[in-house]
């Protein structure tokens, strides 16, 4: 069986990236792939001279195998078009061979759900009346946003309410919304492809 490890910045991607990758296994048909704890990177730190190759290197060396690697950190206010191809340049030139995916969420993560936000009405308080915005990636604080779309007296929890999103939120709809999603999407179906 063939280990995906993933490397994420925070505790509440620690927990939600492993749900995301297992609904995307089910949904290619992929359920002999495991789906290894993440590796956790800060990433200020993984966009620094070094620090991306001692990462991966963590990552490989992972107590479960590892046989292919997710890094997923937030863009910010990097454009991911231009750092993606930096880091995958960096990993190459280290002499990195396993298969690797590396997206950057743009701006964050939460984008995700920004851009699917009618699958989220009642979800963890989202209102019923909630909708996506026509542009959800150019949200510059997508965890607010999503406070502002919950049932009063109710605010947007990273650690609580993140894993729970990942396990509700359309796919298809974020994939149509967000790019860089349909670039997580991609990467996930390529570096299953070469394992």
């Amino acid at each position: 069986m063939a280990v995906l490890v993933s490397v994420v910045e925070g505790h509440s991607e620690v927990e939600a990236l492993p749900v995301l990758l297992r609904r995307l296994l089910a949904e290619l048909e992929r359920p002999e792939i495991i789906v290894a704890r993440p590796v956790r990177a800060k990433r200020y730190r993984v966009v620094r001279p070094g620090e991306l190759e001692r990462t991966l290197e963590l990552a490989r060396r992972h107590r479960q195998g590892c046989d292919a690697i997710m890094l997923l950190l937030d863009a910010d206010d990097d454009c991911p078009k231009e750092l993606a191809p930096s880091l995958m340049g960096r990993a190459t030139d280290a002499g990195y061979r396993l298969p690797l995916g590396v997206v950057l969420a743009k701006p964050e993560l939460e984008t995700w759900f920004v851009g699917s936000l009618e699958s989220l009405r009642g979800v963890r308080g989202i209102h019923e009346g909630a909708v996506s915005p026509e542009c959800p990636e150019g949200i510059r604080d997508a965890k607010g946003y999503l406070s502002a779309q919950m049932t009063h007296g109710r605010r947007y929890v990273e650690v609580d309410d993140q894993p729970a999103m990942t396990n509700e939120f359309d796919l298809a709809l974020a994939r149509q919304h967000c790019p860089s999603f349909d670039k997580f999407m991609r990467d996930v179906r390529d570096i299953l492809a070469l394992t």
